[in-house]
Formats: C-alpha cells, sequence, structure tokens
C-alpha cells in the first residue's frame, strides 16, 4: 500500500538539483569550482547548475568567488562550498588513548590532540577525559563544544547502532554499561554517532586511502580487529560482530576445551598483539635493547634492531610473521579480499615486519594477495569518525534549502 502522493514539482527537483552540486562542491576539498566543473561532476545541465549555485548562495552555503579570466570566451564564474559555516569533531576512545579531532565541514582536520588514558581506566573515567579533551581541542579550533554541528565517536567493541550503545567492550571495564552517547548528545546539543572503531577505519580507508570495491582492512596493536568491505559496501555481520579475527584460536587442540579470553584478550590477540611482541622481545634480546624495551614499553627498537639485523629481533619478527600470517590465511581464504590494508600502531613496524608476513602468506594462500600498511597512521579511526559527522551533517545543510 502506498503511504501517499510522493513529494513531486519543480521545487522538489530544484532542491534535488541543489542537493547535488552541493555535494560536489564539497568533493572539491575546498577549492572552487567552475560551472562547467560542476556541469560534468553532477550531469546536470548547465542552466540547472547556476540555478542551484543561486540556491546555495542565498541559503548561505556556497559563494561565488570571482572568475577564471579565458583568452576566448567569457569569464569563467568560480563558487566554493562555506566549509567554515559549521565544524564536527571525531572521537578515537579506547583503552590506552582518546584522540579527538575537529574539522570543518569539508573534513579538514582544524585541531586535533591525543592523551593517554591512566593505567585501570574504567568507562567513568573515559567519559570524563572524553569531555575534557574534547572542549580543550574545540576551544583550538575556535569554537565551543556547543557549537559543532555533529560529533561521531569510535570505540573498541560491539556496538548496537540501532540503540546507539556499546554491547561489549571487553577491553574497557564498565564502558558498555554506560549511556555515552545519550549523556553526549545532552551535553553537545547535536548529533552523535557510535561505529567500532575498526569500522571507522574502514571508513576513513574508504574516504582517503586506497580501499578497493573488496577490501579487508586489519587494525594491529594491543588488539587485533578487522573491518570488511564486500561489493563496494561496509559488512557488519548480523550482529555487528563480524571481523572479529582477534578471537580465532590457532592453539587449542581440536579435542580439548577451549579457554576463556583472558584479561579480554582473544586467543589471537595474545599470539601477535602488542604485548606479545614485547614480551618476546624482553625475552629473546639482549641489553642494552632488553631494558629499552622493558623501561618504556615501546615495540618500535624491535623492528629498527630487525632493520638493522639483529639475530634476536629477526627471530621475534619471524616468530610474529609466521603467526599472524596463519590467523590472516583464515580470513583471506574465507573471503577472498581485492586488498588487505594494515593499520593500527604495529604497522609502523614497516617492511621488515610485512615483508615477512607477504612470504609467509604466499605460501598459505591459493592466489596471490595485495597487502599494504595504511598511509593513515593511528589517526585513521579519529578520520573515519570525522567522516561519519560529516555524513550526519548532510540532513542539516540541505534543511537550508
Amino acid at each position: 500500500m502506498s503511504s501517499g502522493p510522493a513529494a513531486t514539482g519543480p521545487h522538489v527537483l530544484r532542491r534535488i538539483n541543489a542537493t547535488a552540486v552541493l555535494n560536489a562542491l564539497r568533493d572539491a576539498d575546498g577549492h572552487t569550482a567552475t560551472v562547467s566543473d560542476l556541469v560534468v561532476a553532477t550531469g546536470l545541465s548547465r542552466p540547472a547548475v547556476t540555478r542551484a549555485l543561486t540556491t546555495l548562495a542565498e541559503a548561505g552555503i556556497a559563494e561565488f568567488a570571482g572568475t577564471t579570466e579565458h583568452q576566448i570566451g567569457r569569464p569563467a564564474q568560480r563558487a566554493r562550498f562555506r566549509a567554515e559555516l559549521g565544524h564536527v569533531a571525531g572521537i578515537d576512545i579506547g583503552p590506552h588513548k582518546v584522540l579527538v579531532m575537529v574539522a570543518d565541514l569539508a573534513g579538514n582536520v582544524l585541531a586535533e590532540r591525543q592523551v593517554a588514558t591512566p593505567p585501570n581506566a574504567t568507562g567513568s573515567h573515559l567519559v570524563a577525559l572524553l569531555r575534557a579533551t574534547l572542549t580543550e581541542v574545540a576551544a583550538e579550533a575556535e569554537v565551543t563544544p556547543t557549537d559543532l554541528w555533529s560529533v561521531a565517536v569510535g570505540t573498541p567493541g560491539i556496538v548496537d547502532h540501532e540503540r546507539g550503545e556499546v554491547v561489549l567492550a571487553p577491553s574497557i571495564p564498565g564502558w558498555s554499561t554506560l549511556p555515552v552517547i545519550a549523556e553526549l548528545r545532552e551535553w553537545l546539543g547535536c548529533p552523535v554517532g557510535i561505529e567500532n572503531d575498526v569500522n571507522l577505519a574502514v571508513v576513513a580507508e574508504r574516504w582517503c586511502g586506497e580501499a578497493g570495491a573488496n577490501l579487508l582492512f586489519v587494525q594491529w596493536g594491543e588488539r587485533i580487529g578487522t573491518g570488511m568491505v564486500i561489493d563496494d559496501k561496509p559488512y557488519r555481520g548480523a550482529s555487528s560482530a563480524a571481523g572479529e579475527l582477534g578471537f580465532i584460536d590457532l592453539v587449542t587442540d581440536l579435542d580439548d576445551e577451549p579457554k576463556p579470553p583472558a584479561d579480554g584478550l582473544g586467543a589471537f590477540e595474545r599470539l601477535v598483539g602488542a604485548g606479545e611482541i614485547l614480551r618476546l622481545g624482553i625475552q629473546r634480546c639482549d641489553s642494552p635493547l632488553r631494558d629499552r624495551l622493558a623501561d618504556t614499553g615501546d615495540i618500535a627498537p624491535l623492528f629498527d634492531a630487525a632493520l638493522a639485523g639483529d639475530p634476536a629481533a629477526l627471530s621475534v619478527v619471524d616468530t610474529i610473521a609466521t603467526r599472524f600470517a596463519r590467523g590472516l590465511a583464515v580470513q583471506l581464504l574465507i573471503m577472498d579480499p581485492q586488498r588487505v590494508v594494515v593499520g593500527g600502531g604495529v604497522s609502523r613496524a614497516g617492511d621488515v615486519l610485512f615483508d615477512a608476513v607477504r612470504k609467509r602468506l604466499s605460501r598459505l594462500l591459493l592466489v596471490p594477495i595485495d597487502l599494504r600498511v595504511s598511509a593513515l597512521g593511528v589517526g585513521n579511526v579519529a578520520l573515519g569518525a570525522v567522516r561519519m559527522a560529516l555524513d550526519q551533517v548532510e540532513a542539516r545543510l540541505t534543511a537550508l534549502l
């Protein structure tokens, strides 16, 4: 049964055209665009684009920015999206850090800050840290938190998208029981979304990185999770729990009872996570490298030593690469993606680790795989949250038309 007549008429068509031109202007990344540019980008006629630009300018969303002189013909009029009209925030919150970015409506990051979480932080501690950090970063971007048009939060664990709640987050005690999003919405007075952190890292790869129509993204740090894009669409699974590579068990004998997760870590995370890399480095390496690893907890010097040819460091790389390839191959054989992109803290190890992973994967797979390290760094989750927040702004912008 029909729910009623659909909205039709010239005013609806004008709004659709204006929205198409608006999106094309936003995609110009803050640069100006000519009418001809927009005709190509939208497929609309020149008169339709001109009318849409006038509508956007009258609404204060776009502005004309002079002309481009040509040797032949009339000057080409240029326009730009007013990205400074509003601001959004993207937040990456986890057991070890809170990273906040504030960006304009074109996605240009104006201010960002990362703060370490205190040891054994609970969910309530992280909420207080999040609020304080967001206030500081907003001030650096010369806005107040309540000026924000939209906010998105990336979190570890399983997210119920209908309720906007974290269902399960083993790495942050008490996090899943808190009404974080409801509290943020009440404080900020704007739309606030929440998404699994690895899924947001995939969003960032599709926006700014090297994604493909079929992509497996692996976030490798203390924890390990994956995000999947299948036929150019994100795949979360029936319970938003797809891609939990960190919980694959490669070591328990088939006839034995599997062990429950320890300290919130899955079986595979205990084999190849940053904590295990550090443990092996301290166990196998000699001083002064061993002492440095123990004192700082930073695994970067281990990979530097491996790159320089240190035998003990190379043995750790060999062990971790072998284990990681075994686990990753399980998911690759099932999914058969076009590309694998690895992000997270361990991705900073570089080719000394990932060349070893590629070599071992080649023996485990039926077809070659394109494995790359993410160019977006540890800010990928917050950047994906910025993109999510910008998508939430769409309704507010079109309401101005």
